[in-house]
């Protein structure tokens, strides 16, 4: 089974609001190599599609800092001098690095921007016919560790103290990108909207019609059946999940989310959703989770204020933290 983040609105709705008419436009393209769904309710189709189009420009400007395959970007050259020397980064960019240590701290190193440093001895795509040894699952993640990131806040530099290391922004880079897509269309004061990054949501006010964005969840028992609505106000929610990539090997499924601590892809999980106020903490959180466990991930988020989960097991039973209320209406 899986999470469904089911969405429901008109590509086109108008909705009269006292004197004024809004309609909700929404356009599906492919960026930072995934697909993006970009709502907005604006005050015609053409302002909205001129909104959308800022988001867009705003999410490339995010990626080419952030991608380790452009060779231009400020993350590849911090790549390129790993060992070498501390490299001087914007600020937005240092900021990033500096609240993903955080998340690796409050995690122990679940969640950790260098597991790009790893070597891929695990394979997702049905070419695996055995696993690695036990030496090539340890040699694989000797370059990773968050605790050697050296930063500097004077100089704003950031330093990978041995070659070969390498920070990558897959598990948070996309949530990122939607919360300042997200913050620079209320800037311009779009009504509301959502911003769909793959899985990783977040919103702002309401639909055109003045409803609530929701998220369905399938009920564990029936995957076509939606076992509970959650709203998302002025929030946001991502999902990690094993649906697709995983190997099996005498019997034991292997995700494809991997303990950077350990070079193991995790078991016992199939799917986490995170609920929070920002897209980024959400994208961090469900890898981070998805790699503690069931048990010990959970417990972590009901540590944390404003961070709620919903925790799919590999026997399809569903858990939760314990801010989450479902409104069944099954």
């Amino acid at each position: 089974m899986r999470i469904y983040l089911a969405l429901f609105f008109s590509l086109v709705l108008t909705v009269a609001s006292g004197q004024k008419k809004y309609v909700s436009v929404k356009k599906a393209m492919k960026l930072m190599g995934t697909a993006f769904e970009i709502t907005v309710v604006a005050q015609n189709e053409d302002i909205g599609y001129i909104n959308i189009s800022e988001a867009v420009s705003e999410i490339e400007r995010i990626e080419k800092m952030i991608s380790s395959w452009n060779p231009d970007s400020e993350t590849s050259l911090i790549n390129k001098n790993a060992g070498i020397k501390p490299v001087k980064v914007s600020h937005e960019l240092y900021a990033l690095i500096e609240r993903a240590q955080k998340i690796s701290e409050i995690t122990d190193g679940a969640f950790d921007i260098t597991y790009a440093s790893m070597d891929r001895v695990w394979k997702f795509d049905g070419s695996m016919e055995k696993m690695p040894t036990e030496l090539e699952i340890q040699k694989s993640i000797e370059k990773i560790g968050y605790q050697k990131i050296r930063l500097d806040a004077d100089a704003k530099t950031v330093f990978l103290t041995e070659k070969g290391m390498k920070i990558g922004f897959g598990a948070i880079g996309k949530g990122y990108a939607a919360d300042k897509a997200k913050e620079l269309l209320m800037s311009k004061q779009v009504k509301g909207g959502l911003i769909n990054a793959s899985g990783d949501l977040t919103t702002w006010g309401t639909k055109a019609t003045g409803e609530k964005w929701m998220v369905g969840i399938a009920n564990p028992l029936s995957k076509e059946k939606v076992f509970s609505w959650l709203p998302i106000i002025e929030s946001a929610v991502a999902t990690s999940g094993n649906y697709e990539k995983f190997v099996k090997f005498k019997g034991q499924k292997y995700s494809h989310i991997i303990d950077p601590r350990t070079g193991y892809p995790t078991k016992g999980i199939q799917s986490v959703s995170i609920f929070a106020k920002n897209a980024e903490l959400c994208d961090a959180m469900a890898t981070a989770v998805f790699v503690m466990g069931r048990d010990s991930g959970l417990h972590l988020i009901n540590q944390i204020g404003g961070v709620e989960a919903v925790v799919v097991d590999s026997d399809n039973k569903l858990h939760k933290s314990s801010g989450i209320v479902f409104d069944n209406n099954q």
